[in-house]
């Protein structure tokens, strides 16, 4: 459980992107069944109202889970962050968010209007936490040390396979939760050799090898995507593994240049 600036988020949840209709609403169900208590989604996912029904369904107490989603790029305006918000809330069938997030930021984003509103949607109860996903580090010191904005959580394309040690460091400092999306590299670690020979030495997979990875970071939560329960419960049996030194230097060695997430309208990630 992360627990900075009074967050309860469960470090590893249900990723729900490309999921939709009765598959998403029973793969959130299933998870909730199998233990998750942390479930992703965002409006521009187009699932909003599965993850709801699954919600209105499941015998999981509301107050016992955590449950985020996001506003797209196209809606920042004050205006339109709050429409946004009340859509998602209706959707998801709840009266309040655990979080709260702007998907993607824009080369013209007004970042005082925009961390404005999400200051205001907290403190009026609708979210109990806010952040921002996307953010490269020039943009996030922005954020924090210009506009002196209060972000509770930072999610962010973070793998193995991706070098991302310096936003992590900064969310540290600022006591900024981090969640790594596609942690499992979009189903790119199955046969990955160091991955497979440290996983063959826990008897293990080497998704659980790569969430245990970043689970065990302080301040990292991952939200792998699993439609099917086996998938689920291979993944949340990633919480048992135990990695070693060694393990964790092998990993470390591993080339980390690779960005599989960067569409046409992603900020300029050295900035």
């Amino acid at each position: 459980m992360i627990t900075d600036n009074g967050l309860r988020m469960p470090k590893l949840g249900l990723g729900t992107f490309r999921m939709k209709g009765e598959e998403c609403r029973d793969a959130v169900l299933s998870a909730l069944s199998i233990g998750y208590r942390h479930i992703d989604t965002a409006f521009m996912y187009g699932n909003e109202d599965a993850v709801g029904d699954a919600i209105a369904q499941t015998s999981v107490p509301r107050a016992d889970f955590h449950l985020t989603t996001k506003v797209w790029w196209d809606q920042l305006s004050p205006d339109a962050m709050q429409a946004s918000l009340d859509r998602s809330l209706t959707a998801l069938k709840t009266d309040y968010l655990d979080l709260f997030l702007i998907h993607w930021p824009t080369p013209d984003i007004d970042l005082a209007a925009s961390l404005g509103k999400l200051a205001q949607i907290k403190q009026a109860g609708l979210a109990r936490h806010v952040g921002v996903c996307n953010f490269p580090l020039g943009l996030l010191r922005r954020a924090v040390e210009e506009v002196g904005a209060q972000i509770d959580v930072h999610q962010f394309e973070y793998h193995v396979l991706l070098d991302q040690s310096k936003l992590v460091k900064y969310c540290r400092s600022k006591g900024i939760a981090v969640t790594a999306y596609v942690p499992l590299a979009q189903g790119r670690l199955a046969d990955h050799a160091v991955l497979g020979e440290i996983a063959a030495k826990h008897g293990a997979t080497t998704a659980q090898v790569a969430l245990k990875w970043l689970l065990d970071q302080d301040g990292v939560s991952a939200i792998p995507k699993a439609s099917r329960v086996e998938s689920q419960t291979s993944n949340f049996g990633a919480l048992k593994l135990v990695l070693d030194d060694a393990d964790r230097a092998a990993i470390a060695a591993l080339p980390k240049d690779q960005r599989f997430v960067s569409p046409p309208f992603a900020p300029d990630w050295n900035a």
